[in-house]
């Protein structure tokens, strides 16, 4: 048995992959494969109406959102946000809590002025800004709520004067959000709601067809709602395993019943980090995110030694990213507590074979 705790593509739950390999054979009986129906087809239409009112149920999207299941991945979203709000003359406000929010607002540089309210770059990002101004006279706050790579989140939305865009690609699903407090939240799918290749975008209405530019209309929300997310060809099977793992969050009980699994996960993982004297956590203790558990050794020589014992147990994935190093322990929805105790287990053995 394989322990899959990587970044992403994350693991997913086994009954979802394993309706969604039937599915490619021989979709719901029809003797086709769900790879090569037509979007346009009753049955695919279907999939998406079912992925679309789960993610208005499980978030409980109020009136005045629209729902999009889009391509591109998040990093579209980092040009196609400010495409569409930003105004020539005007200016964002950033906060830069990693590398992907530093991406995010390079982009929006194209597209008008970028001001960096807040940033944690000088301490390697181990810490999530906090106590800044939001300029009242900017067109949005940009936000990432969870860093996979340093392993930062943000436990507690600012609250804005102006319009929240939110990058939420690591933990959408992982635990309750009002979604009324953003104007905009956009998530890849490859970490708690499905495979690599579509993204949910989640846009208030009245935000759009404000911008003094021509947008193309690829990457125009207004055209991509208009045509329900379906402007052109979209990644038909990400679309179905995201709507099979929503139905699986739905049926575990929804997001606060995950919400609860989440935070013992990561508690017990944080315990024993903190306890073990050959590692240590390398993130602020508040900051500290419940999707990836990054730490390191106290003595680095050792960790080519522990990820040889990892391998022996099946545990995939616990590399950390080449910009910090260590370890990663991404624990999204899907990974059992059973495998966060086999992780401890080999932490312990570890620990006692290298006192």
């Amino acid at each position: 048995m394989k322990h899959n705790f990587g970044a992403g593509p994350g693991i997913l739950p086994h009954e979802v992959l394993k309706q969604a390999a039937a599915a490619v054979v021989d979709f719901n009986g029809i003797g086709l494969s769900l790879l090569e129906i037509s979007h346009r087809s009753p049955e695919f239409e279907a999939v998406l109406d079912e992925a679309v009112k789960l993610v208005k149920e499980l978030l409980a999207v109020p009136e005045g959102y629209s729902v999009l299941f889009l391509q591109g991945g998040a990093s579209t979203q980092f040009a196609m946000v400010p495409y569409n709000l930003l105004p020539s003359t005007g200016k964002a406000a950033y906060v830069e809590s990693g590398v992907w929010a530093n991406k995010a607002l390079k982009e929006a540089k194209f597209f008008g002025e970028v001001d960096v309210i807040a940033t944690s770059k000088e301490a390697n990002f181990t810490y999530i800004p906090k106590d800044y101004t939001i300029p009242s006279d900017a067109a949005y706050l940009h936000l990432t709520s969870n860093n996979t790579i340093y392993g930062t989140q943000l436990h507690k939305f600012p609250a804005s004067p102006i319009p929240v865009v939110c990058d939420m690609s690591s933990d959408i699903f992982s635990r309750e959000i009002n979604v009324a407090d953003f104007g905009i939240i956009y998530a890849g799918a490859q970490k708690n709601m499905g495979p690599a290749g579509t993204t949910l975008v989640i846009v208030k209405d009245e935000l759009l067809g404000k911008a003094d530019r021509k947008i193309p209309a690829m990457l125009n929300y207004q055209v991509q709602i208009e045509g329900g997310s379906m402007y052109n060809t979209p990644p038909v099977f990400a679309i179905y395993v995201s709507m099979l793992t929503l139905n699986w969050v739905k049926s575990k009980g929804g997001i606060e019943a995950l919400a609860k699994e989440n935070k013992a996960k990561s508690h017990v993982l944080y315990e024993e980090i903190d306890r073990n004297p050959l590692f240590k956590a390398v993130c602020a203790v508040e900051d500290r995110s419940d999707m990836n558990v990054c730490f390191v050794m106290e003595n680095p020589e050792l960790e080519k030694s522990f990820l040889k014992l990892c391998d022996e147990k099946g545990i995939v994935g616990i590399k950390g990213h080449r910009s910090v190093g260590g370890f990663r322990a991404s624990i999204y929805n899907a990974l059992s507590i059973t495998s966060i105790y086999v992780l401890i287990e080999a932490m312990q053995e570890f620990a006692e074979k290298n006192k």
